[in-house]
């Protein structure tokens, strides 16, 4: 009887675990798709972060322990926006964010406007996060408003 039992039990996570079979992430196909569409000059980084630097700025450039603040747009490549800043920004140390934060922002100096596609290996990675879902590809206009 314990034998039945340890099957169905068995059985049964292994059904109700089954949707993770048709987890697919977003690729770097559907990143450069993006940047394509939508005619963006990006430079891909060693970690498959992409980024464009569309104003340079002028002040100082951030370390990865750096306290900044940022004003930002977050969506995905559909364009749903998922998150926002008001134009003031908010302040944080980027070794307190996703990776892809921690590294893009460094590529900018104070002042600095740009876009950062963040795969999901450098943002949330696999697993939903409140309403962002597992394997996104995360966009974020940005502003480097300070180094703090």
């Amino acid at each position: 009887m314990k034998t039945y039992l340890y099957l169905f039990i068995s059985l049964l996570l292994f059904t109700s675990c089954s949707d993770d079979d048709d987890f697919e992430p977003q690729t770097e196909e559907d990143i450069i798709q993006y940047i394509t569409d939508n005619n963006l000059d990006a430079t891909r980084s060693n970690s498959g972060l992409y980024y464009v630097i569309n104003t340079e700025g002028t002040g100082t450039r951030p370390t990865s322990t750096s306290n900044v603040t940022v004003a930002y747009k977050g969506y995905f490549l559909d364009g749903t926006v998922f998150d926002q800043s008001n134009d003031n920004g908010i302040s944080f140390g980027l070794n307190q964010v996703i990776k892809g934060w921690t590294e893009g922002i460094t590529y900018f100096k104070e002042g600095g406007e740009g876009v950062l596609l963040v795969p999901y290996n450098l943002g949330y990675g696999a697993n939903d996060y409140s309403s962002i879902p597992g394997g996104s590809v995360l966009v974020f206009d940005i502003k480097l408003i300070s180094v703090n």
